[in-house]
Order: structure tokens, then C-alpha cells, then sequence
């Protein structure tokens, strides 16, 4: 028989699990370029990183938002490790447009592009093209004007071509 405090803790654990299963992978599949297998990889990464925790330590407040940091972690660290081998979308131009319609490699080049921006830039277009947020909804998210958050995603996706391009090109042939 189990103390009773290490028992509670398991419930909580495994109650949390349930409530946060459907969201986190939902949340993960959109960043992991529709690899299913990615996806589900990193949602169970994730879950073992919690129960290791939470076992030993108090589950966060909002453990969702707790998951999901975890989660994007993994990602990005997935990302900045693997180099995109082949890319299917033709030129560089409207890459992180076309990724969810274009299929893995495009998706797979975009996010790794993300990995390496800076943690601002990636974030606002992370919100913008990944979670569908409006340029009202960040600007209130970061009690700044629309336009100021049209003008940072405009240098974001600047930035963001500026990693691809070298790849899109190394990729095409092109000098």
C-alpha cells in the first residue's frame, strides 16, 4: 500500500493527464510539421518530464501552460539539432504561408527557421501563424498598438527569411 500523500499526487497526475491529453497534442502537432510521429514523441517527452517533476514536486497552477513550455522547448531543441533535408515548396518566398498547405519539408524548414530566431521574434510568429491570434489580439497580449505589431512581424518574417533563403537556395541549386 502506497502513502496516502504519494497516492493524492498520482491522482492529481493522472486527473491532469486526462484534462491536458487533447490540448498539449493539439498543441504540439501544429508545431511538429505534421509528423505525427514527432508529435507524438514530443507530447510523451513531455508528460514523463511532468510526472518526474510532479512526483516529487507540486504541480504548477496551470499545468496546460506548464505542458506547453515543455513542449515548445523540446521542439525548438528538435529543430535546432535537425537540418531540413529536402524541401518540396518552390523559393523562398512565402515559405511560412505556405507551410501548413505545402506538406512536412516546407512545415520542417519553417520551424526550423523559428529555432533559430530570437525568443521575441519567434513567439510573435508563433502567435500570428501557428495559433491564428490577430494583430488586435497580440497587440493587447503586449500592450502595444496594431501597428507597432505590424511592423514587428513584418522584421520577424524578415528575419525568418533571412535563415531560409540560404537553405532554400542550397536546397534548389542556386548559387
Amino acid at each position: 500500500m502506497g502513502e496516502p500523500q504519494h497516492d493524492a499526487r498520482m491522482a492529481d497526475i493522472v486527473a491532469t493527464y486526462r484534462d491536458t491529453i487533447q490540448p498539449l497534442y493539439q498543441f504540439v502537432a501544429r508545431r511538429a510539421g505534421r509528423s505525427r510521429q514527432l508529435a507524438e514523441d514530443i507530447t510523451q517527452e513531455t508528460y514523463l518530464r511532468a510526472v518526474a517533476q510532479w512526483r516529487t514536486r507540486r504541480r504548477p497552477r496551470n499545468a496546460l501552460a506548464w505542458l506547453q513550455t515543455v513542449a515548445r522547448h523540446l521542439l525548438l531543441n528538435h529543430y535546432r539539432r535537425r537540418r531540413p533535408e529536402s524541401l518540396e515548396a518552390s523559393g523562398g518566398e512565402g515559405v511560412l504561408e505556405a507551410a501548413p498547405v505545402d506538406g512536412p519539408d516546407a512545415a520542417t524548414l519553417v520551424y526550423w527557421g523559428l529555432a533559430r530566431l530570437r525568443r521575441r521574434p519567434r513567439q510573435l510568429l508563433e502567435a500570428f501563424y501557428i495559433d491564428g491570434k490577430s494583430v488586435s489580439a497580440i497587440a493587447t497580449d503586449l500592450g502595444v498598438s496594431e501597428r507597432a505589431v505590424e511592423g514587428r512581424l513584418r522584421r520577424a518574417r524578415q528575419a525568418l527569411e533571412d535563415r531560409l533563403t540560404p537553405i532554400v537556395r542550397d536546397q534548389e541549386g542556386i548559387p
